[in-house]
């Protein structure tokens, strides 16, 4: 689900805690060594999520920021924030020729260059995080 969140909405707030988990604490946030991704490069959106695009020739940036349950990837369009939920279980990632993040039908692919590579430590934590979750939903 989408949500813009350039301003403080509650009823996004209450959607993202219910679905991932509330936000880490300072603490925790220290102990993993941050929960928010360096801003990347986004090539390209899903259909669903092409109105989120600049439409001039700008360049269009995201980051990804942990939950207990889930990411949120945030995308800015201009002076408006744009927030996707993606509990673990629904997160694809791929890592082809650009570094791409599936769930729901949609997805966002982030452009492989000096940004991407900034983020690799964070990009591996997140992996990590998501073996971690599904280990709860095995099935024996």
């Amino acid at each position: 689900m989408m949500y813009e969140t350039t301003h403080d909405n509650k009823e996004a707030t209450a959607f993202f805690n219910d679905l991932l988990g509330k936000p880490f604490s300072f603490f925790q946030a220290i102990k993993l060594g941050g929960v928010g991704s360096k801003r990347m490069m986004i090539t390209q959106v899903s259909p669903g999520f092409s109105s989120l695009m600049n439409a001039v020739a700008d360049i269009n940036y995201g980051n990804i920021e942990l939950r207990e349950k889930g990411i949120l990837v945030h995308i800015n369009k201009g002076l408006k924030n744009y927030s996707w939920a993606i509990p673990f279980y629904q997160l694809h990632i791929y890592n082809t020729d650009t570094f791409s993040i599936h769930a729901q039908g949609n997805f966002v692919k982030f452009t492989k260059n000096k940004l991407l590579k900034e983020n690799k430590k964070f990009l591996d934590k997140l992996i990590d995080l998501k073996i971690e979750n599904t280990k709860n939903y095995e099935l024996y």
